[in-house]
């Protein structure tokens, strides 16, 4: 029940199969080519295995480095930036379990790795597990940033009060039980297409949710601006509407990168057997590397608007670097 579906399934068993692992030894090779076009006339285009690995390794290192980079500076030991490291880190849930994923794939390509169907189960059921709470905690988790953010911008005065460090800690860990529980609910009950629409539904939710505290944070920051007066709450300001602002790009690009796969869900919902939603089915690949993309572009977004942060991943790399050499 993964998002990692890279091998071609009948739409009407696909429900939340993710994860090729299942059907990759009997339909691999079928993805042997670059592109095909089947009797239906759907192209199809088939994407190398590699460039799935290069990406996930590129992403994981990335991720890595952020949450590397939060934890050495203390500038950054804030609600704000921990719930940043906790998206980085749902980031990187997908960039492991995509990197294994391909491994096995690559290794069994080459023959060098003969996979035991229960071997094969036990993997393909962790890595569902990971991308699903991966999701799950990158959707909560923007919500919970866009909240702070909200906070920041409207209580300003009382927000160290509001968002205390015990607070976003608790909020930490009941969106990671939260995301696992559910994630584990999912796999158990993968054939129930009960498990589509809640994953639909909490999409849908969550984007209303940021749209509606989007839409007011930034209609009634400027009516707000004007009544600060000091010039240390005019800079406070200014820094929260930036952190909006940064907040937004992550969940626009989320949207973009995402959404394709939400909407493969739906049409398993709506048209499991239609031939226009067969062809949009049979580039499923396609969705996976947007999805493995968001995870690359999420650190390079955060590095770009955040120049406390962009300085100390600097460091790091020059750290690296010089011990390397």
């Amino acid at each position: 029940m993964v998002m990692t579906n890279r091998s071609h399934r009948n739409p009407s068993i696909l429900h939340v199969e993710f994860s090729p692992l299942n059907n990759f030894m009997e339909d691999n090779e079928t993805n042997s080519t670059a592109g095909e076009q089947n009797s239906m006339g759907c192209v199809q285009i088939h994407i190398p295995q590699e460039l799935f690995l290069a990406l996930g390794l590129i992403s994981l290192v990335e991720n890595i480095l952020v949450v590397l980079a939060i934890i050495k500076n203390r500038n950054l030991h804030s609600p704000m930036y921990y719930f940043i490291c906790c998206l980085a880190v749902s980031d990187m849930l997908v960039s492991v379990s995509n990197v294994v994923e391909t491994i096995f794939m690559l290794l069994h390509d080459h023959g060098l790795m003969a996979i035991h169907p229960g071997m094969l189960r036990h993997l393909d059921n962790v890595i569902d597990v990971m991308i699903c709470s991966s999701v799950v905690s990158s959707l909560s988790f923007l919500c919970t940033i866009a909240a702070d953010r909200y906070i920041t911008i409207f209580y300003a005065l009382r927000y160290h009060s509001i968002m205390t460090m015990q607070r976003a800690t608790a909020i930490i860990v009941v969106v990671w039980l939260a995301s696992i529980t559910s994630s584990i609910l999912f796999i158990v009950y993968h054939t129930d297409n009960a498990v589509i629409v809640c994953l639909v539904t909490f999409f849908c939710t969550t984007l209303v949710f940021n749209a509606v505290l989007y839409l007011h944070m930034f209609l009634l920051a400027h009516l707000h601006s004007r009544r600060i007066v000091v010039f240390h709450k005019s800079r406070r300001q200014s820094t929260s509407i930036k952190g909006a602002m940064t907040l937004t790009i992550l969940l626009g690009v989320f949207i973009i990168c995402w959404g394709p796969f939400f909407l493969h869900l739906i049409l398993i919902l709506t048209c499991p057997t239609s031939p226009f939603c067969n062809c949009f089915f049979r580039n499923f690949n396609l969705f996976l590397i947007l999805i493995i993309c968001n995870s690359l572009i999420d650190p390079l977004i955060y590095a770009y608007r955040s120049h406390e942060l962009r300085k100390t991943l600097q460091e790091l790399v020059l750290c690296s670097w010089c011990f390397g050499v």
